[in-house]
């Protein structure tokens, strides 16, 4: 059979696998594959419930008897990793590009990679129905940023579409608009090279992924790059320290729409997976017994952001989790590295462990699948990575882009300013404007909820790693102390009530809190020790209005994300698979002083 491996790779929400969906869809009434529901590549729950895509996937599609092997990627810069990890398994790309935001900070990041592995791009101008469309304007935007990227005259001259990926419509030309994706097959058919094989050459494989099934064990996934292998065969799975592990290929796999399906043999060209290799890791060679070689292994962009594991110690500990000990966390995190290509696990003592990953959502969405697997986990506050370069401190600095109403603007740049972010560009768009900034790592440290709150959430904001630059100084980005709790027990309405007006409440009336956890941001600097268990003294006296009901405002409740941002350096964030709660890091109050 003949193949053509592509990835789909764009900046967040710009549609990637709405297209998916569509083409999937599409090959439906080509006679295979099965229902199709929206985002149906967006497997993992917490992919349903975000919106984004956090693991790239891949699918396949058949069209006039040729396979086309499809790889939807995350948009989402934090999850970098896993475009870097599956760009090596294809031969084009469909660059996603939303026709009235244009080129997008990540969309710059993913197509430097295609372009340095010698990609071949076709530009997909998505959401051409958007009232504020202007596609022949961002293929102009996509065109520069290109040829800054460096990109060869082959891949300078690339093909254009025009897409409703929502209503599954692409076509080649804005005045003669067609009901289907059949230009969209045609032109990959036409543009995207096929893989060049040998499938007479000893086997090898890289694996790009792994997956797990219960009956069958351990899955690898990944492109034969020659040769063909068939099911019993003997392999070597060579590791990334030279040695050689003897495996039995028990069962390989080949993909159409939506579901693995068992093959007798799989050869060079195909996007596979392998079943009976059960010691494999990313970045590995699956190759011939008899004359193993291995493939260059992947490597990927360093981490820029870290923080700091521990086991629960806080006094709930152990009430709401099955996996409570430092034993339990640290194989968790060293299954999660094999898979996670992006991120690094060390271990400074038994109990805790500095996990490095590409940003605050990476880190955030591994506690955030610890936490449903039963994990209870405390940690620290995300610190940059720092960089000693020729003897002078460096930090990592991002590139931020802002789209929001021009009339909020000018106060989002003056706080932009006092986190040390330089501006470089800005850009009327009608009554809005979009602003870029280079800007330290640190300083977006809990600034998006301020965007949003000052832009009265009408602000779009995205940024990406651009480097490290020499150290900015010392950024001041939280103005509040925190109130604590100076007793255990159920907090009551009453004294929240009555400590109202010292700052708002992330706690509500009837919440189990102990001394020393976080029960609400003081409006003042610094911290506040309060008493929530406080009751109402009960008298025989009665007086008029005396009983009237308590008016509370309502509680900031902060989810995962939000409770990052907000600590500082001396409080935790604790995690349970049903409660997320802050506190100090000292718990006792006399020793805090």
């Amino acid at each position: 059979m003949e193949y053509r491996n592509i990835a789909i790779i764009a900046h967040v929400d710009h549609g990637k696998t709405t297209l998916v969906d569509a083409l999937l869809r599409q090959t439906l009434k080509l006679g295979h594959g099965e229902e199709i529901t929206e985002r149906a590549m967006d497997s993992n729950d917490l992919e349903k419930e975000r919106g984004i895509t956090i693991l790239a996937k891949n699918t396949a599609v058949e069209y006039n008897g040729i396979k086309i092997n499809i790889v939807d990627t995350p948009g989402h810069a934090d999850f970098g990793g896993e475009v870097e990890r599956v760009l090596g398994m294809v031969d084009g790309a469909l660059v996603l590009v939303d026709a009235a935001e244009g080129p997008m900070p990540q969309t710059r990041f993913v197509l430097r990679k295609a372009i340095e592995l010698g990609l071949k791009p076709i530009v997909v101008v998505n959401k051409i129905d958007r009232n504020d469309a202007r596609p022949e304007e961002v293929v102009n935007l996509t065109f520069d940023l290109m040829a800054e990227l460096g990109a060869n005259d082959d891949q300078l001259d690339f093909p254009i579409l025009y897409a409703v990926a929502r209503e599954g419509k692409a076509y080649k030309e804005l005045d003669k608009p067609q009901d289907d994706m059949h230009e969209l097959f045609d032109m990959v058919l036409e543009h995207i090279p096929a893989p060049s094989v040998d499938v007479d050459a000893p086997f090898q494989m890289l694996v790009t992924n792994l997956d797990y099934n219960e009956y069958l064990g351990r899955i690898v996934l990944g492109r034969v790059k020659r040769g063909t292998v068939k099911k019993g065969e003997f392999v070597q799975l060579m590791h990334k320290d030279g040695t050689m592990t003897k495996s039995r290929i028990v069962q390989p796999f080949t993909h159409m729409g939506l579901r693995r399906i068992e093959a007798d043999a799989v050869s060079a060209g195909d996007i596979v997976a392998l079943a009976g290799i059960e010691d494999a890791q990313i970045g590995e060679t699956v190759a011939d017994l008899a004359d193993p070689e291995a493939l260059p292994i992947i490597t990927v962009d360093e981490p820029t952001v870290s923080m700091i594991f521990q086991p629960n110690t806080s006094p709930f500990a152990g009430k709401d989790g099955k996996y409570v000990t430092s034993r339990h966390l640290n194989d968790r995190l060293k299954k999660e590295v094999m898979t996670n290509v992006s991120l690094k696990v060390e271990e400074i003592r038994p109990d805790e462990f500095k996990v490095s990953g590409r940003g605050e959502l990476h880190l955030s969405i591994l506690l955030e699948t610890m936490r449903r697997e039963g994990y209870e986990v405390q940690v620290g506050a995300p610190q940059v990575i720092i960089r000693d370069i020729d003897g002078e401190k460096h930090e990592p600095i991002e590139h931020l882009v802002l789209d929001m109403p021009e009339n909020l603007s000018s106060a989002v740049i003056g706080v932009l300013g006092s986190r040390k972010g330089q501006m470089v560009n800005m850009e009327p768009m009608g009554t809005r404007v979009r602003v870029e900034f280079k800007i330290p790592s640190r300083a977006l440290f809990g600034f998006r909820n301020q965007f949003l709150s000052m832009t009265q959430g009408e602000g779009i904001m995205s940024h990406i790693f651009d480097g490290y630059a020499p150290w900015a100084g010392e950024i001041k980005s939280r103005q509040n102390g925190s109130l604590v709790s100076m007793e255990d027990g159920p907090a009551f309405a009453y004294s929240i009530w009555k400590l109202q007006d010292r700052g708002s409440f992330f706690i509500d009336a009837g919440a189990e809190v102990y001394i020393g956890m976080i029960v609400g941001e003081n409006a003042r600097e610094q911290d506040m020790n309060v008493n929530v268990c406080k009751n109402k003294k009960l008298t025989n006296v009665r007086s008029s209005g005396a009983d009237d009901a308590l008016t509370l405002t309502p509680i900031r409740k902060l989810s995962l994300e939000d409770a990052l941002e907000y600590i500082s350096e001396d409080e935790l964030v604790e995690l349970t698979p049903h409660n997320i709660r802050l506190r100090k890091k000292v718990l006792n109050p006399s020793l805090r002083k």
